[in-house]
C-alpha cells in the first residue's frame, strides 16, 4: 500500500478542527464540520481504500474461509466508503452554494490539463516499459481523440504510476550510441511524469488539508491564516517526499544512473587553451572515451565520462548526466529535505502555545520520522553496496 494515504489521512485528522473553530480550545469541537472532514479523509484516503480493495480482491489458490473474508472486506470497505461519501455530498448539496462545491472540485478539474496539454501531444505514445526498447518504436498519439478517451488513459496512467502496476523500466545496456540516447529519452519523460505525480499529489493532499476548510469557515469565526499557510508548505513538503520515495525506488535511481554512466557528458573548453591537442568531429555514430576533445556547432568540448554518446549542445543531456552520474544523488536530496523539515517542526513544536497546533505537528513529525528511517536505511545500505561495487572495480582495473 501507498504509505502517503496514511499520511493524508491523519494530517485531515490532526487538524481538523483548526480551521472550523471560533476560538481554539476543547469546548468548540461541535464547530467542526464532520460531512466536510468526512469528504476531505475519504478523497485523501482514495489510494488506501484501493489498495485495500485491490487485496481482497487477488485471486489465486485461497481456501473458502480465506475468499468468504475478502470478499467480506472488500464489501464492507466499499460500503463504508459509498455510503459515507454520499451522505457527505448530499448534506454539502443541500448546506453550500455552487461555488463552493466547485471549489471542491477545482483540483481535479486541472488535472488533465496540467498532465496532457503541457506535454507533447507526440511524446504521449512513449511512456511505455522500457525493456523493449530495442524492438518498439515510439508511437504517435491520434489528435482527434474526445475528451473521455484522454480522460481514461491518463488516470489509467495515473493509476499504474502510483499503485505500481505498470513494471518498472529495464536497462537496455545497448553499445549502440543511437539506442542509448533513445533509452535516455524515454527515462526522461517517464521520470519528469513521476515528478508531475509527485507535485500534483502533494499539491493536492495539501489543498484539501490547509485551504478547503478555510473556505467554508463561516463569517462568525475566526480563521488562523498563517497557520494555514504553514499548513499548506509542512503537508506538500512531507508528502512530496514521501511520494518521491515510492515513485523513485533505489532500484529506479539504479537504472538512471547506468543510463546516465552509458549517456556520458561533454562539458565546453576554450579553444585557445588547447589549440594544439588533436581535436576530432563529433558524430553521433561512435561512443568517444574519456578525455578526447571534440568540435561541435563552432565549439570544442571535452568528453567527461567513461563512455560519451550524448549530444555535446543538448542540455537535457547534460542535466541528466549531472543529477545521476551519482546514484545516491537523490537520496541524499531526500535525506537533506526531510531532515531539515524535521527540525523545522521540532522547532514549530517547542514553539507551538495552541493544543490544535501541537496535535497536527506530533501527526506529521510521526510520518516523518518513518520516511526519514526508511531514507537513512536505504541510503546506508546503498552507500554500502556502491562502496564495495567500486572497490571491487578498482581492483579488477588494477
Amino acid at each position: 500500500m501507498d504509505s502517503s494515504s496514511g499520511l493524508s489521512v491523519s494530517f485531515v485528522l490532526g487538524l481538523a478542527g483548526s480551521s472550523n473553530c471560533l476560538c481554539f480550545d476543547f469546548q468548540n469541537f461541535h464547530l467542526i464540520d464532520y460531512n466536510m472532514l468526512v469528504f476531505i479523509v475519504i478523497i485523501l484516503a482514495r489510494r488506501l481504500v484501493a489498495a485495500i480493495v485491490k487485496e481482497a480482491s487477488q485471486s489465486g489458490k485461497l481456501s473458502f474461509p480465506h475468499s468468504i473474508f475478502l470478499v467480506m472486506a472488500r464489501f464492507v470497505v466499499l460500503t463504508l466508503t459509498g455510503w459515507s461519501l454520499c451522505r457527505s455530498l448530499i448534506y454539502l448539496f443541500r448546506t453550500y452554494s455552487v461555488l463552493s462545491l466547485l471549489f471542491l472540485c477545482y483540483p481535479f478539474g486541472m488535472y488533465i490539463p496540467f498532465f496532457r496539454l503541457s506535454c507533447d501531444v507526440r511524446r504521449a505514445g512513449s511512456l511505455s516499459p522500457i525493456a523493449s526498447i530495442g524492438s518498439k518504436e515510439m508511437g504517435s498519439v491520434s489528435r482527434g481523440r474526445d475528451y473521455l478517451t484522454v480522460l481514461k488513459e491518463t488516470w489509467k496512467q495515473h493509476t499504474s504510476q502510483l499503485y505500481g502496476v505498470q513494471a518498472m523500466p529495464t536497462h537496455a545496456c545497448c553499445l549502440s550510441p543511437d539506442l542509448t540516447r533513445k533509452e535516455v529519452e524515454y527515462l526522461k519523460m517517464d521520470f519528469n511524469w513521476r515528478m508531475k505525480e509527485v507535485l500534483v499529489s502533494s499539491m493536492l493532499s495539501a489543498y484539501y488539508v490547509a485551504f478547503v476548510p478555510v473556505w467554508f469557515v463561516k463569517s462568525t469565526q475566526y480563521v488562523d491564516k498563517r497557520w494555514s499557510c504553514e499548513l499548506f508548505i509542512l503537508v506538500s513538503v512531507s508528502t512530496s517526499v514521501i511520494l518521491m520515495r515510492h515513485l523513485l525506488p533505489p532500484r529506479y535511481c539504479d537504472l538512471l544512473h547506468k543510463a546516465a554512466a552509458h549517456l556520458g557528458c561533454w562539458q565546453k573548453v576554450d579553444p585557445s587553451l588547447c589549440s594544439n591537442v588533436l581535436q576530432h568531429i563529433w558524430t553521433e555514430e561512435y561512443m568517444w572515451p574519456q578525455g578526447v576533445l571534440v568540435k561541435h556547432n563552432k565549439n570544442v568540448y571535452k568528453a567527461m565520462g567513461h563512455y560519451n554518446v550524448a549530444v555535446p549542445s543538448d542540455v537535457s543531456h547534460y542535466r541528466f548526466y549531472f543529477f545521476f552520474n551519482r546514484p545516491l544523488r537523490i537520496l541524499n536530496i531526500l535525506i537533506i529535505l526531510q531532515g531539515a523539515m524535521i527540525f523545522y517542526q521540532l522547532y514549530s513544536l517547542i514553539c507551538s502555545e495552541k493544543w490544535h497546533q501541537t496535535i497536527s505537528l506530533a501527526l506529521i513529525l510521526f510520518s516523518n520520522y518513518y520516511a526519514f528511517f526508511k531514507l537513512l536505511r536505504d541510503r546506508i545500505v546503498l552507500g554500502k553496496a556502491y562502496s564495495h561495487s567500486n572497490s571491487s572495480s578498482d581492483q579488477k582495473v588494477s
